[in-house]
């Protein structure tokens, strides 16, 4: 009896020196960094060139990883100075659920800032933020022989079909 009270106790005393369950192997976390080739490839200068609404207006874009490289910063500015627009855009990923995560905040302020997530299909990226009225869909596509980006953003209307609202083509300076 007295043996298996030690052998108990020693069981016992291993377990509480482990890590806790999962800890190494949890799919998301501070240890699982968020490393993305296609994502990657947003790192760095762009011009944009928006077509909105029958118009086109220059923007700058820079993107760096943060935040432990959880989440790959954008930082839109209309190229006029002083800008009449800004964004700070942040993507990561949830390796639990197997989708991209996406936070939207710009000089329309608190009210109108957005988060959305998206599914790669090839070389893009179809973000969807979620309305239960009118959804907003901004697709991040990679054109590998022009080595550019284009976001399509598009309105979504309660039929089921959507609205063009503007397109951005992306362009190393």
């Amino acid at each position: 009896m007295h043996r298996l009270l030690q052998v108990g106790c020693a069981i016992a005393l291993l377990a509480a020196a482990a890590p806790p369950a999962g800890a190494e192997g949890e799919p998301d976390g501070p240890k699982r960094i968020f490393r993305d080739d296609f994502i990657e490839r947003l790192v760095g200068r762009w011009n944009i060139t928006r077509r909105i609404r029958d118009q086109e207006v220059r923007n700058t874009l820079s993107a760096q990883w943060v935040l432990n490289h959880q989440f790959l910063e954008l930082h839109m500015k209309d190229a006029a100075e002083p800008p009449t627009y800004e964004a700070l855009v942040l993507i990561g990923y949830s390796y639990d659920d197997q989708r991209y995560i996406i936070h939207w905040c710009d000089t329309y302020g608190g009210k109108f800032s957005s988060m959305g997530y998206g599914k790669r299909s090839k070389d893009r990226i179809e973000f969807e933020f979620p309305d239960p009225d009118t959804p907003f869909f901004n697709t991040f596509s990679w054109d590998s022989t022009a080595g550019r980006w284009e976001f399509r953003m598009e309105s979504g209307r309660k039929d089921g079909t959507r609205a063009l609202f503007a397109v951005d083509t992306l362009e190393r300076p």
